[in-house]
C-alpha cells in the first residue's frame, strides 16, 4: 500500500511538471522609433522580417480620446492606403505615425494627417505586409490604435 500511495504521489508531481511547461520569460529588446516635427516623413530600413510580420494587441484608448484610423485593401500594385477616420477624440490627435513592415524585411515610417479623411498611401509588396498606426495626442500620450495584416489582393 504505502509503495502504491508514493507511486502515485511521484506520478502527481511529474504530471504537475510537465504540465506546467516553461515557466520562464525572455526579454526582447522594444524600441520605438521617434519621429519629429510635422513635415511627413518616409524613412525605409532593412530589418529582419521573422517577428514584424505578427500582430499585437492595440492599446486600450478611453471613450473621449477615441479616434479611427481604417487601414484600406492593397491595390494590385502593392499600395497601401491609410486614412484618417476621426471620432471623439480628434481634436486632442497631436501627430499620427504609421509604421509598415513590409514582407521583405523592411520598415517603413510615414506620417498621416490630423483631419478627418486625411489619406497616405504606403508602397507595401506583392505579399502580406503589416501595418501599425500610432496617435500621439496633446496630453503627451501615444496610443497604438491599429495593427493589421494587410494581404495583396487575390482574384
Amino acid at each position: 500500500m504505502q509503495y502504491k500511495l508514493s507511486f502515485l504521489v511521484i506520478l502527481l508531481i511529474c504530471a504537475a511538471i510537465g504540465i506546467a511547461g516553461c515557466t520562464g520569460t525572455t526579454s526582447t529588446p522594444a524600441t520605438q522609433p521617434a519621429t519629429a516635427g510635422t513635415a511627413a516623413a518616409t524613412q525605409a530600413s532593412p530589418t529582419s522580417a521573422q517577428n514584424n510580420l505578427v500582430v499585437s494587441p492595440t492599446d486600450v484608448v478611453p471613450d473621449n480620446n477615441a479616434v479611427t484610423v481604417f487601414v484600406q485593401e492593397k491595390d494590385y500594385l502593392g499600395q497601401i492606403p491609410v486614412v484618417m477616420g476621426g471620432g471623439k477624440g480628434q481634436i486632442l490627435v497631436k501627430s499620427a505615425r504609421i509604421v509598415l513592415y513590409t514582407s521583405d524585411g523592411q520598415t517603413i515610417q510615414a506620417n498621416l494627417g490630423i483631419n478627418k479623411d486625411a489619406t497616405t498611401t504606403l508602397q507595401g509588396t506583392k505579399q502580406t505586409d503589416r501595418v501599425v498606426i500610432y496617435v500621439s495626442e496633446v496630453n503627451g500620450q501615444e496610443y497604438k490604435v491599429a495593427d493589421v495584416l494587410s494581404e495583396y489582393r487575390t482574384r
